[in-house]
């Protein structure tokens, strides 16, 4: 597996499409935590492509409106607010008993060139049972 390495204080990195590459330039950027970067890479194989590529595909181009194939809504209780201009954390449900926790930033400045895009991060990976 070539995972991306972060750096000491950025836990966050690059996810690749499931399928491979993307045939457009996604609208938003989509980053993992390396906690759940494994995870991520083997995503496909635990759900299934379409699954995987239909997530994908949403949070690329509109994470900020509820998806069309699928159950997503915004997490409740206090570990729900995002902060510093990032969304409330939102739980996406992959399979029956699998979800994934996100959240977006319309105007997150970062990365080597310091410029301004959109960005959602995975915070967090779940597909055992509950």
């Amino acid at each position: 597996m070539n995972l991306p390495r972060p750096g000491a204080y950025r836990p966050f990195v690059a996810a690749r499409a499931p399928s491979g590459r993307p045939a457009g330039k996604p609208r938003w950027r989509l980053l993992v935590h390396r906690q759940y970067a494994k995870d991520w890479e083997c995503l496909a194989d635990r759900v299934g492509l379409e699954n995987a590529q239909r997530f994908y595909d949403h949070v690329t181009s509109a994470p900020d409106r509820h998806a069309n194939v699928g159950t997503s809504g915004m997490l409740r209780g206090k570990h729900n607010k995002g902060k510093d201009g990032w969304s409330n954390r939102i739980h996406y449900e992959i399979t029956g008993a699998g979800r994934i926790d996100y959240e977006y930033h319309p105007t997150y400045r970062g990365g080597a060139d310091d410029d301004e895009h959109p960005v959602v991060r995975i915070l967090r990976i779940d597909l055992g049972s509950r």
